[in-house]
């Protein structure tokens, strides 16, 4: 997870951040699947190229979107990086943190299982999904990262 949130400055770098992304891998793919048994979704975070889009043309998240982009030898066109992001977990990685920057809401604290899946739902807005695996994700995630 470093490596892609070295990509970023440092204020999306954060603890919490960390625990909600590695969470929504286990919750999307189980850090298994790189695409979507059954579906469009792509990466580890498993993204749509809808997401991808959102992620490259909203105001907040564009600019840290293209030099992302950049820095992984990739065009920054929806298509392009959607059909990258089962090649490249940085880049997926990366994506997801900047998904989560276009919410409005601060990130939760560590340890709030609840704010996190609040966000999650928001933000992934999963088909989808089973409340009570995110718990048990999510407690692994705040173990292995060391947060609250």
């Amino acid at each position: 997870m470093a490596p892609a949130l070295d990509l970023l400055p440092a204020k999306m770098r954060s603890t919490e951040a960390r625990i909600v992304l590695l969470t929504i891998g286990l919750q999307e793919s189980g850090l298994a699947h790189r695409r979507q048994i059954g579906g469009p979704a792509r990466g580890l975070l498993q993204f749509e190229e809808v997401g991808v889009r959102g992620v490259l043309t909203h105001q907040v998240s564009r600019g840290y979107a293209a030099e992302v982009c950049a820095a992984r030898h990739v065009v920054a066109v929806p298509i392009q990086v959607y059909d990258m992001l089962d090649k490249d977990d940085i880049l997926a990685v990366a994506l997801g943190r900047l998904l989560l920057w276009t919410d409005p809401r601060p990130l939760p604290a560590a340890g709030d299982v609840e704010g996190a899946w609040d966000l999650y739902t928001r933000t992934w807005r999963p088909g989808r999904s089973n409340r009570g695996d995110w718990d048990a994700h999510y407690e692994m995630a705040r173990t292995t990262v060391g947060g609250g």
